[in-house]
């Protein structure tokens, strides 16, 4: 087994295991951690995209960007820790974050985009996927592992970018792609206007799930959409902004895609609701902090690069 291909494999088999810990630790100090009847599907299809991982990696494997040194190993714990934190605090009760139309802000979210870009699709699926999770735990709502696995999907995709020799054709291709995405799913939302948002929770008034998104929250995909659109000619001149931020909008909707999907055979949901009650109520806000807040990272950092002569 050559040293890539372990790494690879150690660090699939890290997010597992780490997965498997924090139901078992959770559910002993939290019972609102303890998975219900559905707790073996939902790691089905943690199984299922940790299978997707690894046959992409598979059929690309002669690529540099699946190396997994010392360096990344450091991001993947830091990327993890900050996501985990951030989640916490804009999905707990630290900081009160009011929501649109009912729909639960994730700006953390960048922060698996960014680091995925930055340092590869492993450091971006590990920080996503590890770090949603222990924020989940955190917070103490309850575990999701598949919703994990989706967001670690996002930071995976963002970092696919390399893969690509012409960073600049691959942008333009990502953007059809989302733009394919994005109008399918607000033309089911305009067909589906009456079904719940399956995202929103009211704590005070105990309410799940039983409010439906209204317009804008409808149509975030798309207004997420023309902002990275925005983006990809404001930074015209700057292909790391461009290339991080739709390639970032790429990941959202595909990740974020997996984990509402997945819900039709774990909740029984219809393809409808999982589409319009989930995906667009998470996907779309994604898609508007990848728009403002990956070009803040992304240039931030090249910043630090150039103080640092790195």
């Amino acid at each position: 087994m050559d040293k890539r291909l372990r790494s690879i494999l150690f660090s699939l088999i890290g997010v597992l295991v780490f997965f498997l810990l924090i139901v078992w630790i959770g559910g002993l100090i939290n019972p609102n951690l303890q998975l219900d009847e559905t707790g073996v599907l939902r790691f089905v299809f943690v199984g299922i995209g940790l299978l997707i991982v690894f046959i992409i990696y598979a059929l690309t494997r002669q690529s540099p960007v699946w190396e997994v040194g010392t360096r990344e190993v450091v991001y993947m714990a830091i990327g993890a820790a900050l996501y985990a934190v951030l989640s916490f605090l804009f999905n707990g009760t630290v900081f009160a974050v009011p929501s649109v139309s009912q729909v639960a802000l994730r700006p953390a979210i960048a922060i698996p985009m960014f680091f995925g870009y930055a340092f590869g699709p492993v450091v971006g699926f590990f920080s996503g996927a590890v770090g949603n999770m222990f924020g989940d735990a955190l917070t103490g709502f309850g575990l999701s592992p598949q919703w994990s696995i989706g967001n670690g999907l996002v930071g995976f995709v963002a970092g696919l970018v390399h893969l690509f020799k012409d960073k600049k054709r691959s942008v333009d291709a990502v953007l059809i792609a989302s733009a394919l995405l994005a109008a399918l799913a607000t033309v089911l939302f305009f067909i589906n206007r009456n079904v719940p948002n399956k995202m929103f929770y009211d704590s005070e008034a105990g309410i799940f799930g039983d409010a439906t998104i209204s317009l804008f929250a409808g149509l975030s995909a798309v207004v997420g959409f023309v902002l990275v659109l925005l983006v990809r000619f404001l930074f015209g001149q700057n292909l790391d902004v461009v290339a991080a931020v739709t390639w970032s909008l790429l990941g959202n909707f595909l990740g974020i895609g997996f984990a509402a999907i997945s819900d039709i055979w774990i909740n029984g949901y219809p393809p409808a609701v999982a589409i319009v009650g989930e995906f667009l109520p998470a996907a779309g806000p994604n898609a508007i902090f990848a728009a403002i807040l990956v070009p803040l990272l992304v240039v931030a950092f090249a910043s630090v690069q150039r103080q640092t002569g790195r």
